[in-house]
Order: structure tokens, then C-alpha cells, then sequence
């Protein structure tokens, strides 16, 4: 495996590998019944066309351009084409609501939007009503995108124009998910994405990437998705398949077969609740095989000496049980990996002594987004791991994460106060409190979140609400206790379950929690979702919102 190319800039390099690979699959959508692959060759004379095209249309240097569509191959294609007419891409979930959209039109002041179907440009075109308007709306299911990418021509005198684009111009707009007020419009430049793919390359070399199948099921718009599955990992040649939604997410694992998946902690969390009450469903002898085996994977991850009888049993559970639990992800993957929140360790060592090898990392939006990840040789899964090469990372006085290096963004588009207070003097101020414990990060909670008590003790929400949400019974969690004497916790139950069983899982919690870290008193409530407000499209709990939503319920249960 060589070293990464310095690429001038994310246009160049996507041309250039569309003329290096033309015949190679690069993406795999489910259309018309069908899986069907778009080549090299194809992507590369499509977002020539369409960047011909737009141009033509009026789209220029500087001109911000909505995205909003499910993840599919036009995405790309729209994205490049207005790379290398060095437009502005804002891409955006397909779950905001009007006021959203109004929102981002309002801030960036865009005034072209790409979407794929007419539900989403309804919404979109509703959104724009109330703004300043817009001048162009395309819809990628629709006879003007087709017309946009007709141009068989070949990609050179694009890609000519593209090459000269300098690392340092504005690649993105990436709106944060905005887990506590209006979302900010992050400005990602070429090179902080480009420092991510680089850094990524290095993590990735022991697993000896080639010709990997990768499942791309976050949004395009997540800034991880964005960087990694649009950008970094077809530069090494993987083949991107389009995942359908999460209702097919576990069809569309053993269709692909993927060597790679990404994925939001709740996912796995999810997949292990499943898989645990499968387990609960077999006959004793099957539930003791599992134990069995989840046990000896564990000494395993925990570097404990195992037993003669454990020798001789492991290959022969490896084929009876955890066989059966990497085949749930198509019976290939060398990889999963997890960002956007906080893995919860046992859900990690879950996936690791059942053979599947989960690699958490540690990032946000204004950093490309990639800060840290754990190496493939080297797990050690209650941490994020190292920082990628090339990020320069140090713990300030009071415990915030500061990072310095090409990743950092440019700042915020339009917002320079709110930028001079997240870059000082070339450092990233994450908001983060974090460790480093032998060149590995462990996160230990957002600074504006932590939870103080009367008594003076400071209390992490996110280690206790991830140790709440890793039992079976609990699907969401979010605890209060600010200026009280003590915790409470406003739960969701899984599906199913009573609030008996809710209270037993809170107990079970409790007695690995210290005192000031238990919970006095608890409440089950409804769902957090998207489609309520307390929930952003990357599965975050908004707990600004939720305290608020749920404040006569707190005033009844605090202490």
C-alpha cells in the first residue's frame, strides 16, 4: 500500500481516478427493481455534463447550491460538477422541515437547489417562498437532471478547470445538526477534507484495503458520510452500495456483503438488543453455547489468559455462534466503524468478542470530520483512539479537546464571533472534555453539559445516559439533575417493555454507578424522534429540548 497522493483538490481527484479507473464499479443503488452499477468512466462524462450544464444555467465560483436527496449516484456527480466550478455545495438532510430549509436558504443565502424527487423539492420550494426565493430548483428524478448529465463528451476540458482549484477553496457548507440552537453553517475548505482522507489512508493500511465493498448507509450530508463514504473511500478504489433505508438496512447487509459499514452507535446498540433476545429465544444448550462463547471472545479482547478447555472449544463456537452473528452483516466486513456519539464500551467488547471488529473514532463537523479513530491492529475500545496523521491535539487547562491542523474549517459562514471563539490562535476548541491516556483519546463529556449538583460534584450525562441506553430495556435516556440533590432520568422503554422492567434496568445500572452518579428517580416518557424536534438527523438526543419539553415531569420526579 503506497502513501496517500497529494491531490490538489477533491475535483481534480475525481476526475483524475474517473480516467484512471474508467471501467472499475464505483456505485450500486437499487433502481427498478434491481441493483445497478455506475462505473468510473460513467461518473466522470456525468459530471462533466452537469457541471457544463449548470454553468451554462448561470451556476458560478462562489454560488451556494442546496442538496437535499436520499444517498444515491447523483449525488456525487452534483457535488463534483459544482466543485469544479468552484459553486458551493450545501448539502442537507432529506428530514428537514420546512423551517429547516428556510433556515440554511435564509443563512448561506442560496439560491439553486438539486433534489431528488418532487416531495422534497415541495417542501424545499416552500422553504424558499419564504425567503429570498430561488433562481433554479432541479430534480434529479426528473427530465431536467437528465438533461443535465446527456453530454457524452469526454471530462478533460472539466477536469482541466478543475486542477487549478487551490486547496484552500471553500469545498462545503455542512450545517451542524444543532443538538442546542440554530444550526451554523461550517466551511469545510478542499484541504480539510483532503487531511481526512490522508489520515484515514494511514489508519486503514494494517487492514490492507483493495477493492473493499463499502455499505453507505449514514446521509450524505452527515459530514462523516460526506468525507469518507463520497470522497476518501472510492479514492482507494471501494466500490460505494447505497443502502435503501433502515428498514432494508439488514437485506441490503447480505445483498452486499460489505468489507466496510459505518454507522451511529444506536445501530449497533440496536443490533445487540436483537441479537441478545434471539439468543433469549433458544433452548438452554443454544444460550450456553453463546455465553460460551461471548466469554472466551472476552477474555480475548481483555488479553486474559484462556483455559485449555477454552482453547479447544474456541474454533468449534467461532462456527456454531459467531459465525452466525457476522453473517447478520453479510459475512465479510473487516470493519465496522463508529462515530457521531458515544459507544458505549460493552457494546463495543459485545462486537469484538463475537469476532467483528468495531473501530470507534471521535470528530465533528468543523473538523473534516475526522479527529482520532482506533487503528485496526492496535483496539482499545473505551477510547477514540489516536489522532489521524497530520492532527496536532492537546487537553487545555480545564479539560477541553483542542485540535490544530489542515482539518480545522474556515469557520463559520457568516458568523465571525462565533468563529474567533472556536479557533484561538490556529485551535480548534472542540467543546469537549477529554484524556489522553497513552496517546489514545477517551472523551469524557461535552463542557456546556456537564452536570453539576448541589453538593458541588460534577457529573458526566453521557457516561451515565450510554450505560442507561446499553441495557435492552432502555432506548433512549437523558438525565437532569443540575443545582439538585441528586439525578433523574426522563427514559424511553424499548419496545414491549414496562415500566417494571424499566425500573430493574435502572437498578442494574445504579449498582456499577457511584453514589453521586446514580439515579435517584426516573420517568418513562414518549419517544424522541426527528419528527418531534429532540432527536437531529444523525440520531442525537437534543437535551437542551428534551429538559425543556419534559420540565413539569422533571419538577416532579427531581430531588
Amino acid at each position: 500500500m503506497q502513501t496517500y497522493p497529494n491531490w490538489p483538490n477533491l475535483a481534480a481527484m475525481m476526475f483524475a481516478l474517473a480516467r484512471a479507473w474508467p471501467d472499475k464499479p464505483l456505485h450500486r443503488m437499487y433502481r427498478d427493481g434491481a441493483w445497478q452499477s455506475v462505473t468510473w468512466g460513467v461518473f466522470g462524462r456525468r459530471t462533466a455534463s452537469c457541471a457544463r450544464r449548470l454553468s451554462a444555467a448561470g451556476v458560478s465560483a462562489g454560488d451556494r447550491v442546496l442538496i437535499c436527496a436520499e444517498n444515491r449516484p447523483e449525488v456525487p456527480v452534483a457535488e463534483t460538477a459544482l466543485l469544479a466550478l468552484r459553486a458551493v455545495p450545501v448539502p442537507v438532510y432529506t428530514t428537514n422541515t420546512v423551517d429547516d430549509h428556510a433556515h440554511v436558504l435564509r443563512d448561506c443565502g442560496a439560491r439553486v437547489a438539486i433534489v431528488s424527487s418532487p416531495a422534497l423539492a415541495e417542501r424545499v420550494r416552500a422553504a424558499a417562498d419564504r425567503v429570498a426565493g430561488l433562481d433554479l430548483l432541479i430534480e434529479m428524478d426528473g427530465p431536467d437532471w437528465a438533461d443535465l448529465i446527456a453530454d457524452t463528451a469526454a471530462p478533460d476540458d472539466i477536469a482541466a478547470q478543475a486542477d487549478i482549484i487551490p486547496d484552500t477553496a471553500l469545498a462545503c457548507l455542512i450545517y451542524t445538526s444543532g443538538t442546542g440552537g440554530a444550526p451554523k453553517g461550517v466551511m469545510l475548505p478542499h484541504r480539510a477534507i483532503l487531511s481526512n482522507c490522508a489520515g484515514a489512508f494511514e489508519l486503514l493500511r494494517p487492514l490492507n484495503p483493495k477493492d473493499e465493498t463499502y455499505l453507505s448507509f449514514l446521509p450524505l450530508s452527515h459530514s462523516y458520510e460526506h468525507t469518507v463514504g463520497q470522497f476518501f473511500l472510492p479514492s482507494i478504489g471501494t466500490e460505494i452500495v447505497y443502502a435503501r433505508g433502515v428498514e432494508h438496512l439488514a437485506a441490503d447487509m447480505l445483498t452486499a456483503q460489505p468489507t466496510l459499514f459505518a454507522a451511529v452507535p444506536r445501530v449497533l446498540e440496536v443490533i445487540r438488543t436483537r441479537v441478545l433476545a434471539q439468543v433469549a429465544r433458544q433452548s438452554p444448550f443454544k444460550q450456553t453455547l453463546f455465553n460460551r462463547a461471548l466469554s472466551i471472545g472476552l477474555k480475548r479482547v481483555d488479553g486474559a489468559p484462556l483455559s485449555l478447555l477454552d482453547h479447544l472449544l474456541d474454533p468449534i463456537l467461532d462456527r456454531l455462534v459467531r459465525s452466525k452473528v457476522r453473517a447478520r452483516f453479510g459475512g465479510r466486513l473487516k470493519a465496522a466503524m463508529s462515530g457521531g456519539a458515544r459507544l458505549d464500551p460493552e457494546v463495543g467488547r459485545f462486537f469484538l468478542a463475537l469476532g467483528l471488529l468495531v473501530l470507534q473514532g471521535y470528530g465533528q463537523t468543523e473538523a473534516g470530520p475526522v479527529i482520532s479513530a482506533n487503528p485496526p491492529d492496535r483496539v482499545r475500545i473505551d477510547t477514540v483512539g489516536p489522532v489521524l496523521q497530520g492532527v496536532d491535539l492537546r487537553i487545555a487547562d480545564d479539560g477541553e479537546i483542542l485540535v490544530r491542523g489542515d482539518l480545522v474549517m474556515a469557520g463559520y459562514w457568516g458568523r465571525p464571533d462565533d468563529t474567533a471563539a472556536a479557533i484561538q490562535d490556529g485551535w480548534l476548541h472542540t467543546g469537549d472534555i477529554g484524556e489522553l491516556d497513552r496517546g489514545y483519546l477517551r472523551i469524557t463529556d461535552r463542557k456546556k453539559d456537564m452536570i453539576v449538583l448541589s453538593g458541588g460534584d460534577n457529573v458526566s450525562p453521557a457516561k451515565v445516559e450510554g450505560m442507561l441506553m446499553a441495557e435492552p430495556e432502555i432506548a433512549q435516556a437523558v438525565i437532569a439533575g443540575d443545582g439538585r440533590a441528586g439525578l433523574s432520568a426522563l427514559l424511553v422503554a424499548a419496545d414491549g417493555v414496562d415500566d417494571a422492567a424499566v425500573g430493574r434496568a435502572v437498578a442494574r445500572v445504579n449498582q456499577r454507578l457511584s453514589v453521586t452518579e446514580r439515579i435517584r428517580k426516573h420517568a418513562t416518557v414518549d419517544p424522541f424522534t426527528v419528527e418531534n424536534g429532540l432527536l437531529t438527523p444523525t440520531q442525537k438526543i437534543r437535551r437542551t429540548l428534551v429538559l425543556r419539553m419534559n420540565a413539569a415531569t422533571l419538577d416532579r420526579i427531581s430531588v
